[in-house]
């Protein structure tokens, strides 16, 4: 041996090598969980661990237990539903993990809802099935970053999802229909940054989403920076039980700024197809984007895009609004929404409106394009533009006005399904990009 000590160059590679390997290493491994366990409506016992050989037996009493950083997976069975007031930390969330065949449908006991998360932040809710309850699916409100992912609310009184004042919330992959009295999913009060995406919505008697900031119930009353993106909101407003048609549009915007509303497909529901409004928002529904969807009204709807009560400084771009109404038709806009509107690559059909609808004062394609408005833009109906309609398939046809029609400014990156955009010459208007030859097996 030399007897040479190492230099400091070769220090500094020593160093950096085993803090690479120590980064390497903390990237590889799982984050530590504080516990799991697992809930049984069969062969559960409270009494016991509430381990994989020992299950509890009610969803309560995995709440009354549960720390931060636990988890509790559910086995199939019929349960009532829990009350949690526990918060999860940003590394150490609260999950409770339903596996197939998991069943709510008594209430929590101490709410009229199935799961009640009552001011528990850095929650995950995955899985469930909740049903007859006589107020929500699934309730959470006072918190922020809550994730409802995979449920199926249905037939439940008032709602299949509620929220209020929930920041930072993600409502994904969910199916809610039935809602008796009112919506499918409502996100209320000032809750900034929601994200709503993958969900299948339909058949409420209110809207499929409704998201409303409520000044009333304090907070600003604005919701800023929700995206709403990708999901399937149908026959709202619809008649629950044989009573009579509903209200609310599929998507409901009252009091929400700075958001974005992409790759919906939006169809047969009975009030309009997509609203930015202000009824209890603490303010107009300004500055959203609206792009990429495909909104179609059938014969007792109202119109595909409605924006009122100074929206104002909204943009519409690459969007299909097609309405089987004798009156109602495309865009309805109110004259103090206009300011700083911009529409254009669209595929429409008249009648349009600058006034808010007024029927007597209803607009052509061509007097609303001589205001300025939609210049791009195309004229077409549903019968030229889908595959089946009739069957939920908004599939672009060969030959369709939409294929190519859209621009990409600010356009998704993918539609509805995930395809890439865009697939042939230019972007499509509408939530579905029609795949070129080469990718059309894929889909």
């Amino acid at each position: 041996m030399s007897g040479r000590r190492p230099g400091r160059g070769h220090v500094r590679v020593v160093v950096w090598t085993l803090c690479r390997a120590m980064l390497a290493l903390a990237l590889t491994t799982a984050p530590i969980r504080a516990a799991e366990y697992f809930v049984s409506a069969t062969d559960g016992n409270d009494g016991g661990p509430g381990s994989y050989s020992a299950p509890w037996l009610t969803l309560q009493h995995a709440a009354d237990l549960v720390h931060k950083g636990d988890r509790v997976i559910v086995r199939a069975g019929n349960y009532a539903g829990f009350y949690l007031d526990t918060t999860g930390e940003p590394d150490l969330p609260i999950e409770f993990i339903a596996q197939p065949g998991v069943l709510i449908d008594q209430d929590n006991g101490r709410t009229e809802d199935g799961i009640n998360l009552e001011g528990a932040s850095y929650i995950t809710i995955e899985g469930f099935a909740v049903t007859g309850m006589g107020r929500a699916g699934v309730r959470s409100v006072l918190a922020e970053f809550v994730t409802i992912r995979n449920v199926h609310a249905y037939n439940n009184n008032q709602w299949g999802i509620f929220t209020g004042f929930v920041d930072n919330l993600l409502i994904e992959n969910n199916e809610t229909s039935g809602s008796v009295l009112e919506h499918g999913i409502y996100v209320s009060n000032s809750g900034d940054y929601p994200v709503l995406r993958g969900n299948y919505s339909w058949g409420n008697h209110g809207s499929g989403i409704h998201m409303n900031g409520d000044r009333f119930q304090g907070g600003d009353g604005i919701i800023t920076g929700a995206l709403v993106s990708g999901n399937r909101i149908y026959n709202n407003a619809a008649s629950v039980g044989g009573g009579p048609l509903g209200g609310g549009s599929g998507i409901n915007m009252d009091g929400v700024q700075s958001s974005r509303i992409e790759n919906n497909l939006v169809y047969n529901n009975h009030a309009s197809g997509i609203s930015l409004y202000r009824i209890d928002g603490g303010g107009g529904s300004t500055g959203n984007i609206v792009i990429n969807n495909t909104v179609h009204q059938p014969s007792n709807g109202r119109w595909a895009l409605n924006i009122t009560d100074a929206a104002t400084g909204n943009t519409v771009l690459n969007n299909i609004f097609v309405s089987e109404h004798a009156t109602r038709g495309s865009i309805s806009v109110s004259a103090n929404s206009v300011p700083g509107l911009v529409s254009n690559y669209n595929v429409v059909e008249s009648p349009l409106s600058a006034d808010g609808g007024n029927p007597a004062t209803t607009l052509t394609f061509a007097q609303w394009q001589a205001a300025g408005r939609d210049l791009n833009s195309k004229v077409a109906d549903a019968a030229s533009l889908f595959v089946n309609p009739a069957a939920g398939d908004y599939r672009l046809k060969p030959g369709a006005a939409a294929i190519d029609a859209g621009t990409m400014t600010l356009a998704p990156t993918v539609d509805f399904f995930g395809l890439v955009r865009p697939q042939g010459a230019g972007y499509d208007a509408g939530a579905i990009e029609r795949p070129s030859t080469s990718t059309a097996t894929a889909r």
